[in-house]
């Protein structure tokens, strides 16, 4: 079974909620990215997003971009971000993880060598934000036969298309709660309740919601009518703000703590 379906299914029978950090891998480093999924993990994550940095991005806000900046500066790729998902297994891992990556550094690997990465690398899922379901038949059709999920994102303008984006989801249907790009926020749009309804009669698959969310009580908010909550931007602002700490042999593991505990909160 796909580690994905495996963690909705445990979390089901528990009756709870996946709480699903995201992170730019290379952001502030690429072994300080190692060490962060491990905070991760043993904050309580139940599946993380292994971000791409990418230059060019079109739903990052501001904290995703600088994240980019930093980790290019360390030249990450698309393999480098794959590779990390087998070091982070090399350690112990058992995360479900999911690629969060544009489309253009899939098309220059090429679908069939991008797929037989993921595969080798253990990773689950992929989320690709600019490749929208009337050009995805290629990608959708290799991820069923590699057993890999492709995750759509389906927003509040999404109306009519809702339907059609939830039926032939995989893994889990991701809602952007928020209209614009990443970044958090104290409000979410006023029909937000009723879009998650929508989506939610369209699919038999569990549903997750991101964009905006920031803390427990958001958290806790979005957990009555989703059977997950993706965290990105405040997570990776609580690494930026850790930077200081991070780089200081003396103070490294006190920034580490500052992560988890960030997360920790987050899952309650």
């Amino acid at each position: 079974m796909n580690r994905i379906d495996a963690k909705f299914a445990e979390l089901r029978e528990q009756n709870r909620t996946a709480l699903i950090p995201f992170i730019t891998i290379g952001d502030p480093d690429p072994e300080t990215s190692l060490a962060i999924l491990a905070e991760l993990e043993a904050a309580g994550a139940d599946i993380v997003e292994l971000g791409v940095p990418y230059s060019d991005p079109l739903a990052d806000g501001p904290v995703i971009q600088r994240a980019s900046e930093r980790a290019l500066r360390h030249k990450i790729t698309i393999l480098d971000v794959i590779g990390a998902a087998r070091q982070a297994r090399e350690r112990g891992s058992r995360l479900p993880f999911i690629l969060f990556t544009y489309y253009n550094p899939v098309l220059r690997l090429g679908l069939e060598r991008f797929f037989e990465l993921l595969k080798e690398n253990d990773i689950s899922g992929m989320i690709i934000p600019d490749l929208p379901i009337e050009e995805d038949g290629a990608v959708r059709k290799l991820a069923v036969q590699y057993g890999i999920h492709l995750i759509p994102l389906v927003a509040p303008t999404s109306e009519a298309r809702i339907e059609k984006i939830a039926a032939n989801a995989q893994g889990f249907v991701y809602c952007v709660s928020s209209l614009g790009v990443t970044g958090v926020r104290s409000e979410f749009f006023s029909g937000i309740d009723d879009f998650l309804m929508t989506v939610k009669r369209s699919t038999t698959l569990p549903i997750a919601v991101g964009f905006g969310i920031q803390n427990r009580q958001q958290v806790e908010q979005f957990s009555k009518t989703c059977d997950g909550v993706v965290v990105g931007s405040a997570i990776v602002r609580s690494v930026e703000e850790a930077i200081p700490l991070l780089e200081n042999t003396a103070t490294r593991e006190q920034g580490l703590l500052q992560i988890r505990e960030f997360v920790r909160q987050l899952k309650g």
